[in-house]
């Protein structure tokens, strides 16, 4: 006979171990076993292109004892910093102004910046390859204003690169906090009227720190996937000021350097953890506060 008490028994943790048991595997599998195989590539050596299995500094050393990679790791978390501003920079208005200003055309919208977002990145790097090119339609437009061809130089820069990484990036910032902001309710907004508080006052002391979640989510998986960019860096920026992602690619694929590019791999991945990390400190230690 059926008992109504089984649905409200607690599993027991044999149960447990068994029912999380597919997602360790998983995570073993697709996760940990590539981590231990590139920290173990790490440790090994290349002589005419071909691997050597042995235990080896030598990679470790070069890659502490260079500044080379160092400065190319600078230079990529400072355009990750300056993409994770300029999305903010650009992303909370339109999500305010979806969230609040515009809700009969929502929907259309949402539906453009997905559409834009769903294009396949290569299209649209090239496509901005294009249009900032020395023949494109913001050169011309340039000339058009007035300005010189020494202004026109915008294409295989860090500016072109920043720019094509703001564009790829901005739709994870516009609804990360979109998302925050549809769930604030208009009731604690009438109360701050009611209270005398004019519009800005209501949105800097109730709607700015109620939404503050999705900004913090937003700049963080901004930051994180803003270091593992390379086409725009490539293609955009020319290759003449690579990002770590971009050095790590070509480690591997043209230099046959493995371990170089496993002990690369293993760098940015640390910088990545430490910056989440520090990001959700400092959240942390701002919530306390309040």
């Amino acid at each position: 006979m059926f008992d109504a008490r089984s649905i409200h028994r607690r599993p027991t943790n044999a149960e447990l171990a068994l029912n999380t048991l597919p997602i360790v595997l998983l995570q073993a599998a697709f996760f940990l076993v590539p981590l231990v195989m590139t920290v173990v590539l790490s440790f090994q050596f290349t002589e005419y292109f071909r691997l050597v299995w042995t235990w080896d500094f030598a990679t470790w050393a070069d890659i502490f004892g260079r500044w080379y990679y160092w400065g190319i790791l600078l230079h990529t978390l400072s355009l990750a910093a300056g993409t994770v501003a300029l999305c903010l920079l650009i992303g909370f208005p339109v999500a305010y102004a979806i969230a609040t200003r515009i809700r009969a055309i929502e929907n259309h919208v949402k539906v453009l910046i997905i559409f834009a977002f769903l294009t396949d990145t290569v299209l649209k790097v090239y496509g901005w390859a294009l249009f900032l090119g020395k023949f494109g339609p913001f050169n011309w437009f340039l000339e058009f204003l007035g300005f010189g061809p020494e202004a026109s130089n915008l294409l295989f820069t860090p500016w072109a690169t920043l720019l094509g990484m703001v564009y790829n990036l901005l739709p994870f910032t516009i609804f990360t906090i979109y998302l925050s902001l549809i769930d604030i309710k208009r009731s604690l907004l009438h109360a701050a009227y009611d209270a005398g508080a004019s519009k800005f006052r209501a949105f800097w002391e109730v709607t700015l720190p109620l939404c503050r979640p999705g900004i913090w989510a937003g700049s963080v998986l901004v930051f994180v996937l803003s270091l593992g960019v390379f086409l725009e860096s490539k293609i955009l920026g020319g290759g003449k000021s690579p990002m770590t992602a971009e050095l790590i690619r070509h480690t591997f694929e043209t230099r046959i350097n493995w371990p170089s590019g496993a002990a690369l791999t293993l760098v940015l991945m640390v910088v990545a953890v430490v910056v989440v990390l520090l990001f959700t400190r400092i959240y942390s230690l701002k919530r306390h506060q309040q």
